[in-house]
C-alpha cells in the first residue's frame, strides 16, 4: 500500500507541480551551460517529495529524526535556491549541519565523524551536479534505492526496506515526466534531498552492519565516479567547482552528438549493473567478490578513458 501510494501520489504531484501555474514557481531558463533550449519548470522534485512523504506516512517506518527532518530542511532551502538563488556558502552550511546532525545521532565512531560528514555533504552535492540531463537523477534514484530496498529486505530490516522502496517508486513517478524529452526537471529541491538520502540510508546500513562501507559507493558508482573525477579536475585547474558547467562525462557525450535518450539508456545500464555487482559482492566469497567489483571498476574506468579520448578528438576539430 505504501509503495503503491507513493507511486500514484508522485505521478499526480509531479503533474500538478509541472502545470503552468505551479511551474512559474521555478523555471530553468537556458543559458550557456544548459543542455536544453527552452524554458522548463524545475519543480518536479516537489512532486517526488510529496510522494515520499505520503508513502512514509503509510509505511510507518521508524526512521531516525535527522533523516526525515534533515531531508525536509534540505527541500525547503533548496527550493528557495531554485526560486531565488542562494549563496553557495549558505547552501553548504545547511548541508553540513544536516549531515553532522545525522552522523552524531547515529553514533559514528569519533575518529570517523569528520570523514562521515564530509562524505555525506559530497554525496548530497554530487547528486545535484549529476542532475544535468534528462532522466539521469530519476533513474539513479530508482536503481540505487531499489538496491538498498532489496538488501535491507534480505537482512530482515523491513522498515528500512520499505522506506527505500518508497523513494525508488516516487522517483519512478517523476521519471515518467523526465525521461527524454523531459517535460519537467527535478530542481535542487529534488536532487539535493535525494543525494542526502542516498548517503543517509547508506550510513544507516553501515552503522546497523547491513553492508560494508564500500556498498553504497558501489551502488551509486556512475554518479560518484563521474562527479568526483570531473570536479577534481576542475579544482586542479583552479576553477570554482560549485559553479555550473558542461564538463561531466554525460554532458560531453551529449555535446559530442549523443541524444539525451541514448545517454540516459546507457547510464541506466551502468546504474543497474553497478547495483547488481554490489549485491553480488555481498553474497560471493571475499576473493571472488572483490575480483568482480575490481573488474567492473576497470570497465568503468576504460569507458571514461574512451570518453576522454573522443572528447579530445572532438574539441581538436571543433
Amino acid at each position: 500500500m505504501a509503495v503503491l501510494l507513493a507511486l500514484l501520489v508522485s505521478i499526480l504531484a509531479v503533474r500538478v507541480f509541472s502545470g503552468s501555474y505551479a511551474a512559474r514557481l521555478a523555471m530553468d531558463l537556458p543559458n550557456q551551460r544548459s543542455l536544453h533550449n527552452a524554458p522548463i519548470p524545475r519543480t518536479g522534485g516537489l512532486g517526488v517529495a510529496t510522494g515520499v512523504a505520503c508513502g512514509w506516512a503509510v509505511a510507518g517506518a521508524a526512521l531516525p529524526v535527522p533523516v526525515w527532518a534533515g531531508a525536509a530542511a534540505l527541500i525547503g532551502v533548496s527550493f528557495l535556491d531554485d526560486r531565488y538563488g542562494l549563496p553557495a556558502a549558505v547552501r553548504f552550511l545547511v548541508h553540513g549541519v544536516v549531515a553532522a546532525w545525522l552522523v552524531l545521532v547515529l553514533g559514528v565512531a569519533s575518529g570517523w565523524v569528520v570523514a562521515a560528514v564530509l562524505l555525506m555533504v559530497w554525496m548530497t552535492n554530487l547528486y545535484n551536479f549529476m542532475d544535468g540531463a534528462d532522466g539521469l537523477a530519476g533513474g539513479m534514484a530508482v536503481s540505487g534505492f531499489g538496491a538498498y530496498a532489496l538488501v535491507f529486505a534480505h537482512q530482515g530490516m523491513t522498515g528500512f526496506s520499505l522506506a527505500s522502496a518508497v523513494i525508488a517508486v516516487a522517483a519512478l513517478g517523476f521519471l515518467l515526466f523526465n525521461f527524454p524529452p523531459a517535460r519537467v526537471f527535478m530542481g535542487d529541491a529534488g536532487s539535493i534531498p535525494l543525494g542526502f538520502l542516498a548517503a543517509a540510508f547508506g550510513l544507516l546500513g553501515i552503522v546497523r552492519q547491513v553492508w560494508p562501507v564500500w556498498f553504497p559507493l558501489l551502488v551509486f558508482t556512475p554518479f560518484v565516479l563521474d562527479a568526483t573525477v570531473t570536479l577534481a579536475r576542475r579544482g586542479l585547474r583552479g576553477e570554482k567547482i560549485w559553479q555550473a558547467h558542461k564538463q561531466h562525462y554525460y554532458q560531453r557525450l551529449i555535446r559530442m552528438g549523443w541524444s539525451h535518450r541514448r545517454t540516459a539508456l546507457v547510464e541506466y545500464g551502468l546504474m543497474l549493473t553497478s547495483g547488481v555487482v554490489a549485491m553480488l559482492m555481498l553474497r560471493l566469497p571475499a576473493i571472488a567478490g572483490y575480483a568482480v567489483g575490481g573488474l567492473w571498476l576497470l570497465l568503468l574506468a576504460a569507458g571514461m578513458l574512451w570518453t576522454d579520448w573522443r572528447w579530445q578528438s572532438f574539441t581538436a576539430t571543433d
